[in-house]
């Protein structure tokens, strides 16, 4: 498999990971917004706690994939 090839299923299987990161932070921000008034202090911490790290993650899956870009736009 040559460079350019592995780079490209590198950047493939970053979509995946990115896709299914925002479908759970979005379900996660769905359900923290439909339960605000029934769940208790410590599940809505936990909840948001999880959005921010879920953000974190797609921001760092995001700028992984556009840095495999750029490489694949150099050779």
């Amino acid at each position: 498999m040559g460079r350019i090839d592995k780079i490209k299923e590198q950047i493939g299987w970053l979509k995946v990971v990115f896709g299914i990161l925002t479908a759970i932070s979005v379900s996660l921000i769905g359900w923290t917004l439909t339960h605000y008034e029934k769940a208790g202090r410590v599940e809505l911490s936990l909840a948001l706690v999880a959005v921010a790290a879920l953000t974190a993650a797609i921001v760092f899956v995001n700028r992984l994939a556009y840095r495999k870009i750029d490489e694949l736009e150099d050779l």
